[in-house]
């Protein structure tokens, strides 16, 4: 008790997700996260259990591709499903047929409706020709042919259920399966709907059993059940399976089974526990959910590979190219497998699933009796499991080592999965699970956190030091793994950034100071949230001037890629600021960025008073040199070879080669055009005719210069690089000849 006391609050906080779960149980939170767990753990249970094994009774007669390939187009001529359903009884001898589709329009496909029409009007006078029409109407009326097939057989048609504004209705329902006194003033959820569409009244009446084939999505868009029983105007109807399989087994009657009301149940319930069928003093009951569901128990894969059902092609059926007697005795369902007919739906077991096959996996699993059941007390377990979990954990967990709460985490975590697993595999009992889990992890990590946010107190410490030199966003990362970071000094191939903001100089010749830093602190901070987002290192602010690196301390291998992205998006965002600046009626600045990659050092560099996180060296030096030149060739950003060369995602235009003060070896130089595909056509011209002119250039070809320059002015008459270059062809011209010029620029001043 004096340990319990002692971590109150670590019990308390560990407590908290229990006092969640419970009340998304209880109805009064709803975590729509839980229900997708549980759909998603309910699924995977679903596809590691099936049997994945051939039911030999039920054989799918699939309106395939190939059927409308060599019959033809769907609908087919009712004749010709005559055709099919004598050979399926007479010489295949199957023992009951289901049509997993609706025949909610006469077929007038035969022409019998024009040739009457010819005979009481065009040809009337004609002696013989309504003899005739008479004499063929009765192969030529297709649906009186089909009916004729049907009548006296196995047989139950399928129909559809709808729901829209006008309550529209076609075609002849069956007799309902039960009333409304058969409730008992109960009120269930039943689906319910305000319209149909049913086979003719003639096919109805020659085969008067039917069910409907509509499946109900969950919210993810999933088929997991179907509707066993569902109303309309009062009635109460069943589904095609369940008509089916009350034909195999003598035609019971359809009650509702009750849930007894007791401590385990709402004493408010009004749902069905199940759908009882009794024929001759026995009952068989199919349990159901709240909405009298029931759940499919889908034996595998669905589709003709599926290995669950055999399927054969309606057209082999109907050219007789299957042997005789093959399928005697079998329960036969018709339906489609055609994309182009819309009968696929997305379940548990597969995103494409042929909707014929939910239907033959509800009549194998009433066949087998292997019923799922989601229990009508399921809310009860789950609140005991709760608690019992929720406090073991939260008073058990305080008082143990790290090493122990984790095995016990664990321990607790894989025995609900095997409890839960072991009701579905011997009781076909779907128990919630997703909130027992997110209980039992949660607790472990508010309790893990609580417990050592004392002994992390170091490592955040640590974390502040480093953060003294290192961008926030970067410390996240090393203290995941501290001992791979050192503050000394080393070499490190590295890109690095010199900025400068133009036009403050002037700026701050006209603003009072207080303005001005605002202003300047203002553009700092959406450069710098730039410069961080694209994992760069501030150096530093040196006046209007920013300083930055990429691969250190963080390895970074695409660091010159990085810094170049960085760049062009510095100088997008300074347009906007720009643009505001205009609204505002304040003088536009702009930006000048020098990039470089090169070995450098690297580390944490100073006095004894202060120290900074920092880079030297030559490879330092040049980028700053190249930052100066940005003016010079009137563009934002200046380039060097090195950094071109390690970010392949650009298009870039060469604008010289330099030598700078204190380098003896000229540097290429570049800026980023664009980003590598974004090129248009012209741009793509003018890069082109400025290759070539830079070739002529440094070849001393003047003439070939002379013509191609103002092609380029043409394309672009306000770039100050062809402008500058147009300036230098004309001293050039002057000079004659020089083999040893190498066609570098010198630059003496910093």
């Amino acid at each position: 008790m004096a340990s319990l006391s002692k971590h109150w609050r670590r019990i308390a906080v560990t407590l908290l997700p229990l006092i969640f779960a419970l009340a998304h149980v209880s109805g009064v939170l709803t975590l729509g996260l839980l229900q997708r767990l549980d759909d998603i753990i309910y699924d995977a249970r679903l596809r590691a259990t099936m049997p994945q094994t051939l039911d030999q009774r039920i054989v799918i007669v699939d309106l395939d591709e190939k059927s409308l390939a060599e019959v033809g187009h769907w609908p087919w001529g009712r004749n010709k499903l005559a055709d099919l359903t004598h050979e399926l009884f007479e010489r295949q001898q199957i023992a009951l047929l289901g049509f997993d589709v609706v025949f909610a329009e006469p077929d007038e496909s035969s022409g019998l409706k024009r040739l009457s029409e010819l005979a009481q009007h065009e040809f009337r006078d004609q002696a013989g020709f309504s003899a005739k029409v008479q004499q063929l109407r009765s192969v030529l009326d297709y649906d009186a042919v089909f009916a004729r097939s049907l009548a006296q057989r196995p047989v139950a048609l399928g129909y559809y259920l709808t729901n829209d504004r006008d309550g529209r209705v076609s075609g002849t329902l069956p007799a309902p399966v039960m009333g409304r006194p058969a409730l008992q003033g109960r009120q269930p959820e039943f689906f319910s709907w305000n319209g149909y569409g049913a086979s003719i009244d003639q096919l109805a009446r020659a085969a008067p059993m039917a069910g409907f084939f509509n499946t109900v999505m969950d919210a993810d868009g999933v088929v997991r059940s179907v509707p066993l029983v569902v109303e309309f105007k009062g009635q109460f109807y069943e589904p095609l399976s369940l008509a089916m399989f009350r034909m195999l087994v003598g035609l019971p009657t359809v009650e509702p089974g009750f849930a007894f009301d007791d401590q385990f149940t709402h004493q408010s319930y009004q749902g069905l526990k199940s759908i009882d069928l009794k024929r001759g003093g026995k009952i068989f009951s199919i349990p159901v959910d709240e909405r009298v569901n029931f759940l499919v128990p889908f034996r595998g894969y669905g589709g003709a590979h599926g290995g669950s059902f055999q399927y054969i092609s309606a057209s082999d059926v109907l050219a007789k190219r299957i042997p005789a007697g093959m399928l005697k005795d079998k329960i036969v369902l018709l339906g489609t497998t055609a994309p182009g007919l819309f009968d696929l739906r997305a379940t548990p077991v597969g995103e494409v699933y042929p909707g014929v096959e939910i239907h033959a996996n509800v009549i194998s699993a009433l066949l087998d009796g292997k019923t799922l059941a989601k229990p009508d007390y399921a809310w009860a377990y789950e609140s005991a499991l709760l608690l019992l979990v929720g406090l073991l954990l939260a008073l058990i967990l305080p008082l143990v080592s790290a090493l122990v709460a984790v095995l016990l985490s664990i321990a607790t975590v894989l025995g609900l999965i095997a409890l839960n697993f072991w009701l579905f595999l011997a009781y076909g009992l779907v128990l919630p699970l997703a909130s027992t889990l997110a209980l039992a992890g949660t607790a472990f990590a508010l309790n893990m956190s609580y417990g050592y946010w004392v002994e992390s107190r170091s490592k955040r410490e640590l974390a502040h030091l480093f953060g003294t030199y290192v961008p926030p966003e970067l410390v996240d990362e090393m203290v995941k793994d501290p001992d791979k970071y050192s503050m000394q000094a080393q070499n490190q191939v590295l890109t690095v950034m010199f900025s400068d903001i133009r036009g403050f100089t002037s700026m701050s010749e006209r603003m009072e100071p207080v303005a001005l830093q605002q202003l300047l602190n203002e553009v700092f901070s959406q450069l710098t949230d730039v410069i961080r987002r694209n994992r760069g290192t501030i150096d530093k602010y040196m006046g209007d001037c920013v300083m930055a690196f990429w691969g250190a301390p963080v390895a970074t291998p695409e660091h010159a890629q990085l810094a170049v992205k960085t760049a062009i998006e510095m100088s997008l965002t300074l347009r906007q600021i720009n643009q505001s600046y205009r609204e505002q009626g304040i003088a536009e600045i702009g930006l000048g960025m020098g990039l470089n990659t090169g070995s450098m050092c690297v580390g944490d560099m100073g006095s004894d008073i202060r120290r900074a996180y920092t880079v030297i060296g030559d490879a330092v030096n040049l980028a700053s040199r190249l930052e100066g030149l940005s003016k010079v060739y009137g563009v934002d950003t200046v380039v060097s070879e090195s950094t071109c060369a390690l970010a392949p995602g650009f298009v870039w235009q060469e604008l010289d080669r330099v030598r700078v003060k204190g380098k003896a070896q000229a540097v290429a130089i570049f800026w980023p055009m664009a980003a590598l595909g974004a090129l248009s056509p012209e741009q793509a011209l003018e890069l082109e005719t400025w290759r070539i002119f830079l070739l002529a250039y440094r070849a001393q070809d003047w003439d070939q210069c002379g013509l191609l320059l103002p092609d380029l002015l043409r394309m672009n008459a306000k770039k100050h690089l062809y402008l500058l270059y147009s300036e230098r062809l004309a001293a050039r011209r002057l000079l004659a000849f020089d083999p040893a010029w190498d066609g570098a620029t010198n630059f003496e001043s910093k």
